[in-house]
This record gives C-alpha cells, structure tokens and sequence, in this order.
C-alpha cells in the first residue's frame, strides 16, 4: 500500500529522472537512489524548520531560501531601526525631492491601501544606517545580489525567476514570470520626488555604493525577464528586501 503525508513545502528540479529519489541540501542534491513503485510503502514529508522573521515594529515575514541565502520574501515594512529608534516619515513631494538623510514613506502617502503589498520606500541614507533589517540580517550588497542573480541563471533570466506571477499587479505581458525563486517581487517602483506608476518596474536597494550620490539598485520589468543593476540618487525611495547575516 502506499499511504502519502502532508507536503508543506517543494521544489523544482531540472533532468529528475523517474523513480529516482533525491536528497537536496541548500538547493543541492547531495544523494539519490533509484526506487521501484513496488518498494514503496509509505512517502513522509517533514515540514522545514521555520523561525518567524520579526521587525521592530512587530512585522513578521516571509523569507525563502535561494541557494546559500536566505532572503526576505516579501519587502521591508518596519517605520523603526532595529534599536527602536523611530525612522523620519517624509509626505511632501519637494521636502522628498531635497533629502540627505533617513527618511521612508508608504507609497501615494497611503499606509492602508499600499503597506502590506508593497512595503515601504526608504531613501539610501535609511540603508546606509546598517539598522534598517531586523538583528541578524542586513540590506544585500552589490555582491550578494549578483550570487543570488548567478544562481538563477544569470541576469538575462533571473528576472523572470524573481517576479510575482499573472497581472494583477504586473502590467502585461509580464515576460517569463515564473516566481520560481520565490522571491514574489512585486512592480512598486519608486519615488524620485512624486510618486512613479506602479505596474511597470519593481526597484530594491543595495547596500553598495557606486557614486558620491547615488548607489546601486536592481530593477525588475513587466516587458522582460532580465533583471537589471542601475545606479539610483540616495534620496530616492526604493524597495528594500533583507537578507539573513
């Protein structure tokens, strides 16, 4: 008789071969064995250890791993540095437009409609504190980006791996979105001074700076799979995913 359990969690895996099992690690299978039907008794799966991710504001999230990351799934949403200290709410398009300084904003200035989808947008200088993750994590780096991108396959095809699927954000056509990741971003893009439409780009910060002001961001599109670095003012505010110390 083969009798099956729960499955809590899974995965996708490129040439499996019928009747083979696998055992993964980190993305990486480790061991297999071939098996018959007729060995089979009973299929168990156990649910992955799964400690809840919690800002100071009280917010918990999603995280994924990725490889050897572990990462956020869902964008940053906390209005207070990880030692408590509250972040500067900015509403007004030309106070937004002249920042030097740690300042976030939810997107339209509407907290209700726009803080659970997407999150907030924080200026570089809010990044630049090294307080804006919970303790434990931090905003990605140039370099922890571009692993995360190779281990996808490359820039030219991380993006659709990285997207949210369907169009109910995205605008069509969405270009390969698959979500395979697990990622789930989201097209909330960003403030300049006033707000950018949302449906187009999604945009997230890195750690890493590129010149006196500005530093580098990665961009995902609705009309391509590829995802793209570019170098964004410190002042704008962009998304912002954490990843595990």
């Amino acid at each position: 008789m083969i009798s099956f359990g729960i499955l809590l969690a899974s995965i996708t895996l490129a040439s499996a071969q019928n009747d083979t099992m696998y055992v993964m690690k980190n993305g990486v299978v480790i061991n297999k064995q071939s098996v018959a039907p007729a060995d089979i008794d009973s299929i168990i799966f156990f649910a992955p250890q799964v400690t809840a991710l919690t800002d100071a504001d009280g917010n918990v999230y999603g995280t994924v791993t990725i490889g050897t990351q572990v990462w956020m799934s869902e964008n940053l949403k906390t209005t207070k540095f990880n030692d408590g200290a509250d972040i500067p709410l900015v509403t007004g398009n030309s106070e937004w437009g002249s920042l030097t300084t740690p300042a976030y904003c939810w997107y339209n200035n509407d907290e209700e409609t726009y803080k659970n989808l997407y999150g907030g947008y924080y200026t570089w200088y809010a990044v630049n504190t090294g307080k804006l993750c919970p303790e434990g994590w931090h905003v990605p780096t140039k370099d922890e980006w571009t692993t995360l991108i190779n281990y996808l396959g490359g820039a030219s095809v991380a993006g659709g791996k990285l997207k949210s699927t369907g169009t109910e954000y995205w605008n069509s056509p969405n270009t390969d979105a698959t979500n395979e990741s697990g990622f789930s971003g989201l097209p909330g893009s960003q403030r300049p001074n006033i707000f950018s439409s949302l449906g187009t780009n999604g945009r997230w910060w890195s750690s890493s700076e590129y010149t006196s002001i500005s530093s580098h961001a990665y961009v995902l599109y609705h009309d391509e799979a590829v995802i793209r670095r570019n170098s964004s003012n410190r002042r704008y505010g962009l998304n912002v995913r954490c990843i595990k110390d």
